[in-house]
């Protein structure tokens, strides 16, 4: 877990790894932070409208295939070209409010028919779908937006390429993650902690 302190300094390291890239075309350093950005963990980088908070972004790494550091800088400058969006322009950055998602390690969920995972999971899980080479991926963030189970399960399904009741078939995984989430307040302002 990061305190707040860590946390702030996750986004400014994001809104900095965005910045070096629209202004100076250049990749900022991310080995001069405290420890626990050392550490290999999963982390996830949106770009929201500001003050609408619509998304424009959002990219990153489920697993801990990096140091954290490395992934929040990488993933931001990855959601500035979110391919489901144009690329962010320099003359955006002062309209878009950054969020960081440090993730825990995704879990397999144990089932013995696809059924159980309606009564298994819960509105603060972020969930990973996989079924042979596809795998999609959301944050819990999108409970907001698809607060029922089936429905979530079934944009999942689509999210990974497949037909929305793939998530019921008996060869598709459902993996299980949390999140602990920093968000700006407004572009380059205050950032608090996201109540997940």
């Amino acid at each position: 877990m990061l305190s707040l302190e860590e946390g702030r300094l996750a986004v400014r390291l994001a809104r900095a790894s965005i910045e070096a890239l629209l202004k100076d075309r250049k990749v900022i350093e991310t080995d001069k932070y405290p420890e626990i950005f050392k550490e290999k963990l999963g982390v996830f980088t949106s770009l929201h409208t500001y003050p609408g908070r619509e998304l424009r972004g959002c990219i990153g790494f489920p697993e801990p295939v990096m140091p954290l550091s490395q992934a929040i800088s990488d993933s931001a400058v990855s959601a500035v070209r979110d391919p489901r969006f144009p690329a962010l322009g320099e003359e955006e950055l002062e309209k878009v409010v950054i969020e960081v998602s440090v993730l825990s390690r995704p879990e397999l969920i144990p089932v013995r028919k696809p059924g159980e995972y309606l009564k298994k999971i819960s509105k603060r899980d972020g969930l990973v779908l996989k079924r042979g080479s596809f795998q999609g991926l959301f944050l819990p963030q999108v409970w907001e937006q698809i607060p029922e189970k089936v429905r979530f399960l079934e944009h999942l399904s689509q999210k990974a390429g497949l037909m929305p009741d793939a998530w019921a078939a008996e060869d598709s995984e459902i993996y299980r993650f949390r999140v602990q989430a920093f968000e700006e307040e407004k572009p380059g302002g205050k950032v608090r902690e996201k109540k997940i």
